[in-house]
């Protein structure tokens, strides 16, 4: 018998852990489709469950806009450091 089946607090870990993964395979699952995803954490979880989850036993994990991009509004990419800058092989 799993050692969640007897331990709330396992239980929760786990669960909340394996929620995070799925979410991770809809990203993967959804921009395979071509869509772009905007996977978002810092944001005020109590907020969100109070708006969308009131009366329920649903808490927010993250959160994940879904949808098609424009061009327009993007910003060009930061410069990167080169490998030599930034690595060095010993």
């Amino acid at each position: 018998m799993p050692a969640f089946f007897s331990d709330p607090l396992v239980a929760e870990i786990t669960a909340f852990r394996n929620g995070s993964l799925q979410g991770a395979y809809l990203i993967i699952a959804a921009r395979a489709l071509g869509l772009d995803c905007g996977p978002m954490s810092g944001f005020s979880n109590e907020a969100v469950d109070r708006e969308f989850f009131a009366n329920t036993h649903i808490r927010a994990n993250f959160i994940c806009s879904v949808g098609y991009g424009s061009d327009e509004s993007l910003f060009p990419r930061n410069p990167r450091l080169t490998f030599e800058e930034a690595g060095r092989v010993a």
